[in-house]
């Protein structure tokens, strides 16, 4: 029998996958499991999107689109992206629609880098972004930041990571899973980085919207230097509660975005017709809900890092943004956090990702969710008690 290609010997399945099949596994068993794991909303679409998307369907508006999108869906993403963050884009040339955020990621990371190249990702990072670079036939690099200064992104942590042969940085804010939030200084070393050793930066502002911090989100783009080497990412799932529907978008320079188009054409076409009707009505309808959401996560996030911090051992800081808790659990754990959250799931029944999953920067800490309900959480954090309290915790 024919072997597989081997670059896919240095790709693991995705962990946050992992841990929701054994969820469903485990409840198929009849196991009670609160699942702290995933990364999705708990709450629905908002009504006008998906009102929007049946009258689509019903319109008849199924077919293909433009491979870059439909004109008013890329028109709205080009407005969104000069108001809220500051960067003028050509809907024309300069951005396009795709079914999902993350394959938006994933084509410009196909578009800049080529075998042997090699990414920077700052870490803890999302578990998806070294498996990109691998499936490139390129390496990430990690460059590893500092739970003692709330990982924060420095220029020297940069310049330690970069070789002859880094091609790009890859940056997540606010980020899965620490909930960082870049600031103006860091994003600042960021471009400066970036401008003096011509690297390209893809900027990941999916969870853009789920602010708690108080601070502006800012764009790589926005700066007038690093406008012609940023792949700014963004999409629909986490603002929205619209992670089914796979839509989100990339903007960048027309001449590298032309290259991005020829992956949308030569893999996925286009995204969801209909899809893109309902993305239309988000970005165009009220922003209330967006609102109200955060709102409501905002409260999670304070009633979970409270718990967190009761527990003994466990220290968890506030997430500027995103929807996770990443706390330091070596004061707790005996072992590695590998080890500790198969000891929660099967001895609490508790769901969570090892920080181990996001980089070098992650062991020693858990990925909880806090996109679930306050009963939810409050019982989680009532069983992990119990269970740290026994003598046997790994």
């Amino acid at each position: 029998m024919p072997i597989v290609a081997e670059r896919f010997t240095r790709i693991q399945k995705s962990a946050t996958y992992a841990v929701l099949d054994q969820v469903r596994q485990l409840r198929a068993q009849g196991a009670d499991i609160l699942d702290l794991g995933g990364g999705e909303p708990d709450f629905g679409t908002p009504g006008h999107i998906a009102a929007e998307a049946v009258a689509a369907i019903n319109d008849g508006f199924t077919h293909y689109t433009p491979s870059r999108g439909t004109p008013e869906l890329l028109g709205a993403v080009a407005g969104k992206l000069a108001k809220d963050n500051g960067v003028l884009a050509d809907p024309s040339t300069e951005i396009i629609v795709t079914p999902s955020a993350k394959h938006a990621l994933y084509s410009a990371v196909l578009t800049v880098l080529d075998p042997g190249d090699e990414i920077i990702v700052p870490t803890p990072s999302w578990v998806s972004y070294a498996s990109m670079a691998h499936l490139a036939g390129a390496r990430p690099v990690f460059a590893e930041l500092s739970p003692h200064d709330g990982f924060r992104l420095s220029r020297p942590v940069l310049e330690a990571a970069v070789t002859g042969r880094t091609r790009a940085v890859l940056v997540n804010t606010p980020n899965n899973p620490t909930g960082r939030l870049l600031d103006a200084d860091e994003v600042d070393a960021l471009v400066g980085f970036a401008r003096d050793r011509d690297l390209f930066i893809i900027s990941d502002e999916i969870y853009e919207k789920i602010n708690y911090s108080g601070r502006p989100h800012i764009s790589p783009a926005s700066f007038p230097d690093a406008r012609c080497r940023t792949l700014t990412v963004n999409g629909f799932s986490k603002a929205y509660a619209m992670t089914g529907w796979r839509l989100g978008y990339i903007s960048g320079p027309a001449e590298v975005i032309s290259e991005v188009l020829k992956v949308q054409q030569h893999s996925v076409g286009c995204a969801g017709s209909f899809v893109q009707r309902g993305g239309l009505a988000a970005l165009n309808g009220p922003q209330a809900p967006i609102e109200e959401m955060t709102a409501q996560y905002a409260a999670r996030r304070d009633r979970i890092v409270a718990g967190l911090n009761r527990l003994p051992g466990i220290h968890c800081a506030a997430p500027d943004g995103a929807l996770y808790v990443f706390p330091d659990i070596r004061g707790a754990a005996r072992g590695g956090c590998e080890q500790f959250t198969s000891w929660l799931l099967t001895d609490a029944g508790v769901a969570v990702t090892p920080g181990s999953a996001f980089g070098p920067g992650g062991e020693g800490h858990i990925r909880l969710s806090f996109a679930t309900s306050p009963q939810v959480i409050d019982e989680a954090l009532h069983r992990m008690a119990t269970a740290l309290a026994t003598a046997d915790r790994p």
